[in-house]
């Protein structure tokens, strides 16, 4: 229990491939200032991981995910069986500091507070590459969300937000009792680099209660091991694209206007600014990797613009279908 509210943090994973990151994982919930009232584990549809984890983490209620498969369907089976106020969720491969939960929890002292989410920095496996540019080597990039980061737009100090990011994130238990769980219909699969089941649960729980609260507190920091294929520019277009697919099937389930509210913004004036910056950049210092982060930005908006009208392709024809 963290002042008068107690909470259940839930760790998801689905292969052995990562397993020293989720043993990291877990061992940095284990370091926290403040200890979780429980800690889940839950094994996405893999018998081996499941026995493995039952064996050598004997501390920790690991289950299996009865749902349907992919990353939604094992935080719903968290939710069913959570006993905490407060449901937290950490990404499989990301290590929280050990302030991360109390910096959470904290603000749940408010009633109106629904859901807090704090910020993922970047552990890169050799640099930061070309195409996710940042203002320096010690700032969040404009394209950081490709690889599940905090990114360059997003507040810099505690800041009412529309949507929570789904590898720091946690939520009242309630909420998914009032207006439901993830939508299994969103959200990754294995390596499938689907999203935006945080930001559709968001939105609906603000549809429910206008007057609900979620905050972002980057004092709540993890951070997040980016793996060699994530660095790649094939993956930058496929998670760009997958991107406008989920926000397609978003604006359907909950509305444009409030499915793509903070988009607009940081396409109107966030990618511009990252743009012009490195443009300005390869002509001062005469260096072809500022015109490669320029491309980057170009390209990852483009697949994602065309993922998106792709996706809304399919909703119009699924709607003459059925007429």
């Amino acid at each position: 229990m963290i002042g008068s509210v107690t909470c259940s943090v839930v760790v998801c994973a689905y292969t052995l491939d990562r397993w020293d990151d989720l043993r990291a994982s877990l061992l940095s919930v284990s370091d926290q200032s403040v200890q979780p009232d429980e800690v889940i584990l839950v094994i996405d549809h893999n018998d081996l991981l499941l026995s493995r984890a039952r064996t050598e983490f004997p501390g920790v209620r690991v289950m299996e995910n009865r749902y349907r498969q992919g990353l939604s369907g094992g935080r719903n089976t968290a939710i069913a069986e959570a006993r905490g106020d407060v449901v937290v969720f950490l990404d499989d491969d990301a290590t929280a500091d050990p302030g991360w939960l109390a910096a959470l929890m904290k603000h749940y002292e408010d009633p109106a507070v629904i859901g807090v989410g704090g910020a993922a920095a970047p552990r890169w496996p050799a640099g930061r590459p070309a195409h996710l540019p940042a203002d320096t080597e010690f700032d969040r990039g404009e394209l950081d969300w490709v690889v599940g980061c905090t990114y360059a737009g997003q507040p810099e100090t505690l800041t009412e937000v529309r949507n929570l990011m789904g590898c720091n994130m946690s939520m009242r238990r309630s909420v998914f009792a009032s207006v439901g769980v993830f939508s299994e219909g969103l959200g990754r699969i294995g390596k499938v680099p689907l999203g935006c089941e945080e930001t559709e649960l968001c939105i609906r729980a603000r549809q429910a209660d206008p007057s609900a609260r979620i905050l972002f507190e980057p004092a709540a920091l993890v951070h997040h091991r980016v793996t060699p294929d994530r660095v790649r520019w094939n993956y930058l277009i496929s998670r760009c694209w997958a991107e406008g697919l989920s926000k397609a099937v978003v604006s359907r389930m909950v509305g444009q206007g409030d499915a793509l509210s903070t988009e607009r913004t940081y396409v109107g004036s966030v990618l511009p600014h990252a743009v012009g910056r490195e443009l300005g950049r390869a002509v001062r210092r005469r260096r072809v990797r500022h015109l490669r982060s320029a491309g980057a930005i170009v390209i990852g908006l483009a697949s994602t613009c065309a993922g998106y009208a792709r996706g809304s392709m399919a909703r119009s024809h699924g709607s003459r279908g059925s007429g």
